[in-house]
């Protein structure tokens, strides 16, 4: 019988995917769904020392779902025949319902009328920079001049809006050799693009999957992982795309979704592949790699390592997880969902913004952000551009920001964060297929946490040992590195001396 809020018809007892809101589950309205679809936490600033500079609230819910009839009817590898048909469904519009459009293209319109307002004084800062610092211009040598420039640079930076970063990966040391490296679509998708760092030499290196998170950043944030990994490594990156560009017809994105596409990739990678999930996706990645486990699948990946990921978040809970159970689903709903205004490709899409996300990140702990940037004003002043250019590089990074699926955000904060569903036990994927960790036998296991991270704290990781029982002992690692936060578990200094040298000797021994 269905319930209010329902959207299509059940999918044996239960519509799939559909869930309660009084009893510890939720029913999530969908926007719509598509086509033949190709099924398909944030990270914080941080140095070295550990310090992290802001957490975004990477916890979400779900949405109620159109019958995925003809989900997978087609697939990349290989493709379908010409006699394959495929039902198309037609879109509606009914999450979370009508009258919110409205309101959400006045959040979206404000702040586009404030990147407008921002622009004119962008150029001008830009161009008043260019010119006190100018080697021709008299002043940039005087202090005066130097404190102008700087002055400017930083309002310039302050009134940018930032693109997605590139990876920047054109060349990699192996040996005493520099090798080009290319960036290849391997296989691509609405919502996400499998990319390939092909190098220009013949070696057999471990196929390594690097899962990057879905919660606001670009996958661009772990260049530093990506890079540490080229020489010795066949390494591949989910490439997530800005749900702001996915028009509706895309369908939705959920965290049924997720673990798809995870199957997905590592199908397209081929046999012998080592997945490494960075921060949000160690639950996907567990229960992805648990359905191939358990249904045998030949491609079940040889390894599995899980970075500073929400497996438990009832384990020393830290700010981020208490601010999730401390609100109801539907708090988040109305308060961080908006739908894609007229203008771009994802009209009408619900999504978590970016620039909520940023400000989210932002104000969790803004003055070690104003720290950052008075020290990147003193380090123009003192003519410091080594230190600067790191500041730039991490900012540019980490300002660059990308809507999220609505879907996907809700069912995370529902099931990882609210009910904890794969840490009890009772995480299924379609709402009816269980998730069995103990199914995992010839995956191998590694847990990485950040003494310090206070994002993903302690014990938050590893508690997927308790969870895989079937791995024999002499096929886990329990790795945690001291010194290090949140960020600095995948990138700096500790993730490229101490952390990633573990990495490598585990998969090759695996």
């Amino acid at each position: 019988m269905a319930q209010p809020g329902d959207s299509g018809p059940r999918r044996g007892r239960r519509q799939e995917g559909a869930v309660r809101r009084d009893d510890g589950d939720f029913r999530a309205r969908r926007g719509a769904a598509a086509p033949p679809r190709e099924a398909i936490e944030h990270c914080p600033a941080e140095d070295d020392s550990g310090r992290v500079g802001a957490a975004a609230v990477e916890v979400p819910e779900p949405a109620a779902r159109i019958p995925r009839s003809g989900r997978h009817a087609a697939s990349l590898l290989p493709s379908p025949p010409a006699s394959a048909t495929v039902r198309h469904v037609i879109p509606v519009l009914c999450w979370p319902c009508q009258s919110r459009v409205g309101n959400v293209d006045g959040v979206y319109n404000s702040y586009r009328l404030g990147r407008a307002w921002a622009a004119p004084v962008n150029s001008w800062a830009g161009l008043v920079q260019s010119l006190w610092s100018h080697p021709s211009f008299p002043m940039s040598r005087t202090v005066l001049g130097r404190a102008v420039a700087s002055a400017s640079e930083l309002l310039e930076r302050a009134t940018r809006r930032y693109p997605k970063p590139p990876f920047g990966l054109g060349t990699t040391l192996i040996g005493s050799s520099t090798v080009a490296v290319r960036e290849v679509p391997w296989l691509t998708t609405p919502f996400c693009n499998l990319v390939r760092f092909e190098r220009d030499a013949a070696r057999h290196d471990p196929k390594v999957l690097v899962v990057a998170p879905l919660s606001g950043h670009h996958a661009s944030l772990l260049r530093d992982t990506v890079r540490q990994l080229l020489p010795d490594h066949d390494v591949y990156v989910t490439d997530w795309i800005d749900a702001r560009l996915v028009p509706l017809s895309a369908g939705p994105f959920d965290l049924d979704d997720y673990i798809d596409l995870l199957q997905r990739f590592i199908h397209g990678i081929g046999s012998d592949v080592h997945v490494l999930a960075v921060c949000q996706p160690s639950v996907p990645v567990l229960a992805a790699i648990s359905l191939m486990s358990e249904a045998r699948d030949a491609t079940t990946p040889r390894s599995m390592t899980l970075m500073a990921g929400p497996i438990d978040t009832r384990v020393n809970p830290t700010q981020v997880d208490r601010f999730a159970t401390s609100h109801s689903l539907e708090w988040f709903e109305r308060t961080v969902v908006h739908r894609v205004p007229a203008g771009d490709p994802g009209f009408l899409r619900p999504v978590y913004p970016g620039f909520l996300q940023l400000t989210a990140f932002v104000s969790m702990n803004p003055a070690r952000h104003a720290d950052a940037h008075r020290q990147l004003y003193r380090d123009l002043l003192a003519g410091d551009e080594e230190s600067a250019e790191a500041h730039r590089r991490f900012y540019d990074d980490y300002l660059a920001v990308m809507d999220v699926p609505a879907e996907y955000y809700l069912m995370t904060v529902a099931g990882v964060f609210q009910r904890h569903d794969l840490a009890r036990g009772a995480m299924t994927w379609r709402g009816k297929v269980p998730i069995h960790p103990a199914a995992i036998r010839r995956t191998a296991l590694m847990t990485v946490e950040g003494e310090n991270d206070d994002i993903t704290s302690v014990g938050q990781t590893s508690a997927a040992h308790g969870l895989c029982t079937s791995i024999p002992s002499d096929r886990r690692v329990l790795y945690r590195q001291a010194g290090a936060g949140h960020y600095g578990v995948f990138s700096g200094g500790r993730w490229r001396e101490q952390i990633a040298p573990r990495f490598a000797s585990f998969i090759r021994r695996s």
